[in-house]
């Protein structure tokens, strides 16, 4: 007897699937036998020519690419990770791991690209120098542009996928990512942050803490709900590495990456956020936060300019995403070769460089600067205009990055502009510029990335106030209330938005897409012809032998359907045709139409079955669909997706 009988059997039936999807196998089984008897059929299968090893070229077939490939852990360890939680949160610590390392090593890449075309001091941050030399950002960034574009033509013409980012691959793709995609938006992030476009690591950041997350647990072959979950952890590594933050970080992958919260999600999160931070910790002695003095206690009649703020963040969020969207399409329409476009751009950014050098990168310095700096309120002003022209037009143009710390600088700019103009109005400081700027921070965060409470923690975590906590909570919930109600997009679903995907959050919906028609539909249809009469089809469908039969013409087109029970009406003329009798003729399904696609038709048609043909111009008829099984289907996987939130 085996010291482990549940993953004993799971290890049999998991060796038999992966040696069949491995390729090992030529349709033939493994023998009853264990052990050496498997060992030795495999020998003579591969001896004989039969079987193929991992990444061997099928006879007649292209060989995979190797980034196509996962080598898979070994049987005992994918059986342990299957059976119990603890192996999934030993998993997320690896994770976690990975992530403060990846996180660390861009960190230092960057600072040491900064240093070499800004010849900024060591330890220093390209975004906080009082000026930088004009030719050395001009060439920077129009040599760095230069490289974007040529390399994007490269990567279209040998690598031509779109990467897949955490949102998308949790919403659509069950946490399915590329790791040689994500390594190619890490480069193209490290590059235009490294000339100095006005762009944030933290896309790249999470994109290859998640990327690895999403390989690890594809070599483990966990549940899908489970590689979500890993996806998350990568995120949650990544964003609480880059802030020293966990709590930020494991809320930012509840909020963002996977969707929603459940106990069953919170050991895994927690525990890759937690080791990410240790080993950033270990790898870095500066770490990220921010110094300033915080008053005790925010009066209660405080709170009403807070919320006022909030609500300002959220319209200035929207149209920093307009304005995004606007700077791309003007390039677009600019006629100029795609690959110029980012030269242009960075030329354009090193203009705003030369005014103040604040606007560069993604603004770390730049941001401990503005808590501290008594600036004037038309300075203030200056640089929001600034740093969000600076940002559109990086991303516009085609430099590689997010919005995430650019919105925490403009918010703190935002919320010290606010702050000062309020005081001018009455007379009196009412709300301190630092709270000001902390809150406003957070609550255009919360309009452009989302996570209302992955801003809240950054804000506790990074100053350890309970009193602004709850301001910042407070604004947040205004700001994401408005975005939600006036544009109800973040800056990553309104990018999706705009490419035609239908994502508002990383929430499970891939599954639908999955639950296709083909996967529904009964294949077994009883047909007739079209010149039938209905003396012909009552002898051949008797009344209770079946509700409905599909009719084809004399093509073997699909021509509609004929109910039974109609056709065995007494007031029916016998030598009548079918065609007197034909019900949606025009109305039909495709085997790659969605459950979501399917009930619409079944509506639209009002019709309680439709018939599947495998095309609308060959209309040939391969199958049939039922509208209470397309229902009873959709609700079964409805109830599954609930037990997995639910971690039952």
């Amino acid at each position: 007897m085996t010291p482990y009988p549940k993953a004993h059997g799971r290890i049999r039936a998991g060796f038999d699937s992966d040696v069949k999807m491995a390729g090992f196998l030529g349709g033939a089984s493994l023998p009853a036998a264990s052990g050496k008897g498997r060992r030795r059929f495999l020998e003579r299968l591969r001896a004989s020519g039969t079987a193929r090893r991992v990444g061997e070229a099928a006879p007649g077939r292209h060989r995979r690419p190797f980034g196509e490939m996962v080598l898979h852990a070994p049987q005992t360890l994918r059986a342990l990770v299957r059976a119990d939680e603890i192996g999934l949160v030993v998993l997320a610590g690896l994770i976690g791991v990975a992530a403060g390392l990846s996180v660390t090593a861009m960190g230092v890449i960057a600072q040491l690209l900064h240093e070499l075309f800004y010849n900024v001091a060591p330890g220093e941050r390209l975004s906080g120098e009082i000026a930088v030399d004009p030719w050395r950002a001009a060439l920077s960034l129009v040599l760095g542009g230069l490289a974007m574009g040529l390399s994007g033509l490269v990567i279209l013409r040998f690598w031509p996928r779109r990467a897949i980012d955490p949102i998308e691959a949790n919403a659509l793709y069950g946490g399915r990512m590329s790791l040689n995609d994500s390594l190619i938006v890490v480069a193209q992030t490290l590059l235009s942050n490294g000339v100095g476009a006005s762009v944030g690591l933290e896309a790249g950041y999470t994109q290859i803490g998640s990327a690895l997350a999403s390989r690890l647990g594809r070599s483990f072959r966990v549940r899908r709900n489970d590689l979500r979950v890993l996806v998350g952890c990568g995120a949650a590594g990544a964003i609480a590495a880059a802030f020293n933050a966990p709590l930020t970080g494991a809320f930012y992958a509840y909020e963002l990456v996977i969707g929603t919260y459940s106990l069953a999600t919170l050991a895994p999160v927690v525990c890759a956020a937690i080791v990410a931070v240790v080993i950033t910790r270990l790898l870095t002695p500066e770490l990220y936060g921010f110094e300033v003095q915080l008053p005790t206690a925010i009066a209660p009649v405080d709170y009403l300019p807070v919320l006022a703020l909030g609500m300002l963040a959220a319209l200035m969020g929207i149209a920093i995403m307009r304005g995004v969207t606007l700077t791309e399409d003007i390039f677009r329409r600019s006629g100029v070769p795609p690959w110029l476009r980012p030269a242009i751009g960075g030329l354009a950014v090193a203009g705003l460089a030369m005014i103040s050098p604040q606007v560069l990168s993604s603004g770390h310095a730049a941001l401990q600067v503005t808590m501290d700096a008594p600036y004037p309120l038309r300075h203030l002003a200056l640089l929001i205009v600034l740093k969000s022209l600076a940002s559109a037009i990086s991303i516009g143009s085609g430099f590689r990055g997010g919005l995430f710390f650019a919105s925490l600088f403009l918010g703190a700019l935002l919320g010290k502009l606010f702050t000062g103009a309020l005081a001018l109005v009455a007379a009196t400081q009412a709300v301190p510029p630092v709270v000001g700027a902390l809150v406003g921070m957070s609550a255009l965060a919360v309009a452009v990335v989302g996570g209302p409470l992955t801003m809240a923690f950054l804000a506790l975590e990074s100053t350890g106030s309970l009193p602004l906590t709850v301001a910042v909570v407070m604004a947040a919930a205004v700001s994401a209330l408005t975005v939600r109600r006036t544009f109800g997009y973040s800056f990553a679903t309104w990018r999706f938005h705009l490419r035609g995907e239908a994502i508002r959050s990383a929430v499970d919906i891939g599954w639908m897409r999955n639950l296709t028609v083909a996967r529904m539909m009964r294949r077994e249809v009883r047909t007739t012809r079209l010149d039938t009469t209905l003396a012909a089809f009552r002898r051949d469908f008797p009344l209770g032998a079946t509700t409905r039969v599909v009719v084809i013409d004399g093509s073997d087109r699909y021509a509609g359907i004929v109910l039974v029970p109609e056709a065995h009406a007494p007031d029916a003329e016998e030598e009548a045709k079918l065609a007197t009798i034909l019900h949606n003729a025009n109305d039909m399904l495709l085997p790659q139409m969605t459950i979501k696609e399917a009930v619409s038709a079944f509506e639209q048609a009002e019709a309680d079955a439709l018939a599947v043909v495998d095309g609308t111009d060959s209309r040939r008829v391969i199958g049939l669909l039922t509208e209470a099984h397309a229902l009873r289907r959709y609700s079964e996987e409805l109830d599954r997706r609930r037990r997995e939130l639910s971690g039952e």
